[in-house]
């Protein structure tokens, strides 16, 4: 053990370790403390509290002998004695939001229900089923589309962005970690950024990771964490990124650059007299909403469209499918319908603070708001010329439940292979990788799978494996068990 203290008049033994890697992502700790027969584990972000787990064994002999075999397996994976404190906690910066009421006679949108979320909060995603919104306390909730709360957990940090790649939900942290949200009811660390990049947005696409940083510049993860290249954008900041198969569509302080896959060489860069402070895209274009009032529109080839008129700073922006309308919501607390040529549709007040995201959805648009509320908005004509004459249903109140955190290493364990893949986590170049050892499979591509929980020798078994998109590398989908010998 690395050092021993003394509490209460009974003597307790702590082993602190760090892993922090200079051209990948870790930068995380890891603590074992033994008191008599109890263990207690402390694990997280250097700096952080993190989470902490504690077991009691039969003696004190059978304590220390557990407490070693987690040392040993984190040691196996590169962590090593460190002196608590002398490495500095990554950098986390806010959106820098000042939400506005807008005028006391304003006309209100017609709100379905509110979830109230409880922290300010930025990330939200409307997948066929669920709503998902992420807040700066860490908190991940699902909500149906009737307003009953599916799954509520807690992450280690607070919820950056939401983002989803194909059957796959993820929530990007203020820890510098990208977590699965679908790995059976349990988050999985699915992604660590490299310790020196201040995360402010992120999007993904058939499992290669795109960050948006502090000082405007590109960040390109392969499906392992691993860097693949950085590109400096000639503005500052970065509150945008979208990706499609044709690149990668930055917003910055000086307008919006796109960047190719390969290389990250960049294509095309329009300016925007205001800093961009969210994006989307639809098709063949991209929306970029500013500080000057104003939602620009362009094609992905590059030509400007047309510019849509806000009464403040734009700080979220979506379309419905096509682009046929274009929706903004300013920091007024107010949010804004145009048609395609830019031209004004209507106007009205949230009722619950700015739109810091939103996302519209089969004739509902869905915000969440600088107060921490997801709300669902129905955006149908007949609903929103209510709306205008002053109309508006009585909204339903949803609470939130309390989210519990749940440890991403939690897993269950079977002797059944025959209900899943099983894959097997392998050690290659001083790094663990994972492969699938089931028949039908090729064992020469790696498997993308949750990095806190890899150990060489280690097998697991996954409800599903299936192929990339893209080719070249397989992705674990679903319940993750721990194949017993």
């Amino acid at each position: 053990m690395a050092s021993k203290r003394t509490t209460g008049g009974s003597a307790s033994e702590k082993t602190y370790l760090e892993l922090s890697e200079d051209g990948g992502g870790a930068h995380k700790f890891y603590e074992v403390t033994v008191a008599g027969a109890s263990v207690t584990i402390r694990y997280g972000r250097i700096g952080d509290a993190g989470q902490t787990q504690a077991q009691k064994l039969a003696n004190a002999d059978e304590a220390k002998a557990f407490a070693q075999k987690k040392i040993n397996e984190k040691t196996k994976k590169g962590y090593a004695p460190a002196v608590m404190g002398e490495r500095q906690k990554r950098s986390v910066t806010r959106r820098p939001i000042v939400s506005k009421a807008p005028p006391s006679n304003a006309k209100r949108a017609p709100v379905l229900w509110k979830f109230a979320s409880g922290s300010p909060a930025f990330g939200i995603f409307i997948d066929e089923k669920l709503s998902w919104v992420g807040n700066q306390k860490g908190e991940v909730h699902a909500v149906t589309r009737d307003g009953k709360v599916e799954a509520s957990f807690k992450l280690p940090d607070g919820v950056k962005c939401i983002i989803a790649d194909e059957d796959w939900r993820y929530a990007g942290c203020d820890d510098g970690n990208v977590y699965d949200l679908g790995s059976g009811g349990v988050p999985r660390l699915a992604y660590e950024i490299h310790k020196d990049v201040d995360i402010f947005w992120l999007d993904i696409h058939e499992g290669t990771l795109c960050v948006s940083d502090d000082a405007g510049g590109v960040n390109l993860f392969d499906h392992e964490s691993e860097l693949r290249w950085k590109k400096k954008s000639k503005g500052s900041s970065g509150w945008m990124i979208r990706a499609d198969a044709s690149g990668i569509y930055h917003g910055h302080s000086d307008g919006v650059t796109k960047y190719d896959w390969k290389e990250g060489k960049a294509l095309w860069s329009q300016k925007t007299k205001g800093a961009v402070l969210f994006g989307w895209q639809e098709g063949d274009f991209v929306y970029a909403g500013a500080s000057d009032d104003k939602l620009y529109m362009f094609t992905k080839s590059g030509k400007a469209g047309p510019v849509f008129q806000c009464d403040d700073s734009v700080w979220s922006c979506a379309t419905s499918p096509g682009g046929k309308y274009v929706f903004a919501g300013d920091s007024s607390s107010s949010i804004y319908c145009f048609d395609d040529t830019g031209k004004r549709l209507w106007k009205l007040a949230t009722g619950c603070e700015t739109a810091c995201s939103m996302q519209y959805r089969n004739d509902k648009l869905y915000i969440v708001t600088y107060d921490g509320t997801l709300a669902c908005i129905d955006a149908s004509e007949a609903a929103i010329k209510a709306a205008q004459e002053g109309q508006v249903p009585k909204a339903v109140d949803i609470k939130a439940p309390k989210a519990v955190a749940i440890p991403t290493t939690q897993l269950e364990t079977t002797r059944d292979t025959k209900k899943g893949v099983v894959v097997e986590c392998y050690a290659q170049g001083g790094k663990l990788r994972v492969r699938v050892v089931s028949p039908g499979f090729d064992k020469k591509r790696n498997c993308q799978f949750p990095r806190d929980i890899r150990e060489a020798g280690a097998r697991f078994v996954v409800d599903e494996v299936r192929e990339s998109t893209s080719g070249g590398f397989y992705r674990a989908l679903g319940k993750i068990r721990r194949l017993e010998a």
